[in-house]
């Protein structure tokens, strides 16, 4: 079953369509009869949509704290930012194929005057250049050229601003209602504005590293302490830490996403971190006493799910956070009154890094219940370990947190168990 647009999603389809709707009714004139014609219209038109996409895609790149919520979270806001983005591009792509082929009955030399007139038509020329810009920046997004390097990724995104400006240049001249454009690109410029300029300084809180935890040798847990307001979570929330200790090895300055483990209201903030690249690897012997910036909180993962179902928790490597937050917050509050079944998925018993302390919880509430399965005793998760464990997972909602291939492997499983997908729920940061 697929997932029903969210309310975010559906007002940005709106703004896609919105300068379309507007200049339809002018677009069906002054184009000639035959496939010349035809395809000289729909060309206009993908270019038209292509560089309407671009501009909410730039839009949707403002990231503002509970604003991802009307998109089902931020992880779900960033799949429709990529699938936009590589929308637009071949929309682009193919407004200048199309365009070409329309002129081709005449004759090949008109299809390439058409693609590349004399220097004088500086209309066309901004629109070659816009082009060239969109493939330099977005080219490694979709890993053209091999895995994406973060902070080059971030730095070639810039180039996303005079993109956009070329290709306004490149449309607005002959269009008679330009008005649903400039909404557009003043969303757009705003949400830059925002994210590149004043966000650094406006949205981030300033935090100290009180403790480093060791939960295994390449993970550790983070104790901070506000050095101001502090920031107000809920369970399964995730924040962007920039840490600013001059001793590390890398990532120093620059911003990652990390879920929260600590329960909400708790006075300190507690994150799990994995060493999975350079940055957190260098976090894991960040200095005591260092300061970090946090930007959030982010995210709706148990907000997605009915609260009038029993729930059956899946997680697995450092996707356990979230659910270990909503353990924390069990411990320190009232507790739930539907029964909670959490599977702890790990390799082996040594990486299960906050079992301990979910058994202890488990002890002392009876409506959490803990499931250890070990990859290396009994193989990846099958169905008779979920019969076991939790007789009506069919019947309840899923919440499953974790790394990529266990996500997979998990969705397949429930599949074919005939769990509805409208009932499955995940989170994966496999998103920049």
């Amino acid at each position: 079953m697929r997932q029903r647009l969210a309310p975010g999603e559906l007002l940005a389809l709106a703004l896609i369509l919105l300068p379309l709707a507007v200049a339809l009714p002018r677009l069906w004139l002054g184009y000639g009869p035959g496939w010349g014609g035809a395809l000289t219209l729909l060309g206009r038109l993908s270019g038209m949509l292509g560089l309407a996409m671009m501009l909410v895609t730039a839009a949707l790149s403002v990231r503002l704290p509970a604003l991802d919520a009307w998109f089902g979270g931020l992880p779900r806001l960033w799949r429709l930012h990529r699938r936009l983005g590589f929308g637009a591009f071949m929309l682009i792509l193919l407004h200048v194929l199309l365009l070409a082929f329309a002129a081709l009955p005449q004759s090949l030399a008109m299809a390439v005057t058409l693609l590349f007139p004399p220097p004088a038509d500086w209309l066309t020329w901004t629109g070659w250049l816009a082009l060239l810009l969109l493939v330099v920046f977005l080219a490694p997004t979709f890993q053209f050229f091999g895995p994406i390097h973060y902070q080059n990724w971030k730095r070639l995104h810039l180039l996303s601003v005079p993109t956009l400006a070329l290709a306004l240049l490149h449309t607005l001249p002959p269009l008679a209602s330009p008005w649903p454009w400039w909404l557009l690109a003043t969303l757009a410029a705003l949400a830059l504005l925002w994210r590149k300029g004043l966000s650094p300084w406006l949205a981030r809180r300033p935090y100290r590293i009180t403790e480093v935890r060791s939960l295994a040798p390449d993970v550790v847990e983070l104790v901070l302490r506000p050095e101001r307001r502090p920031l107000r979570h809920r369970a399964g929330q995730f924040v962007y830490l920039s840490p600013l200790d001059k001793g590390l090895a890398a990532g120093r300055g620059e911003e990652h996403p990390y879920t929260l483990s600590s329960a909400p209201g708790a006075p300190e903030l507690t994150l799990g971190i994995k060493a999975l690249g350079d940055a957190s690897r260098a976090l894991q012997s960040v200095a005591l006493g260092s300061r970090v910036l946090l930007e959030g909180p982010y995210g709706a993962f148990f907000e997605q799910a009915d609260p009038g179902r029993k729930q059956l928790w899946l997680g697995g490597g450092i996707g356990i956070t979230p659910f270990v937050a909503a353990a924390r917050e069990l411990d320190a509050g009232p507790g739930k009154e539907e029964e909670v079944v959490l599977c702890y998925l790990a390799n082996r018993p040594e990486r299960a890094y906050y079992l301990e302390e979910l058994a202890d919880i488990a002890a002392r509430h009876s409506s959490l219940r803990l499931a250890p399965h070990y990859v290396s005793e009994r193989g990846p998760l099958a169905l008779d370990f979920l019969e076991q464990q939790c007789p009506d997972f069919r019947e309840r909602e899923l919440l499953i947190c974790g790394p990529p291939p266990m996500i997979h492997h998990l969705l397949r499983l429930l599949a074919g168990a005939g769990v509805p997908r409208a009932h499955i729920h995940t989170e994966a940061f496999d998103f920049l």
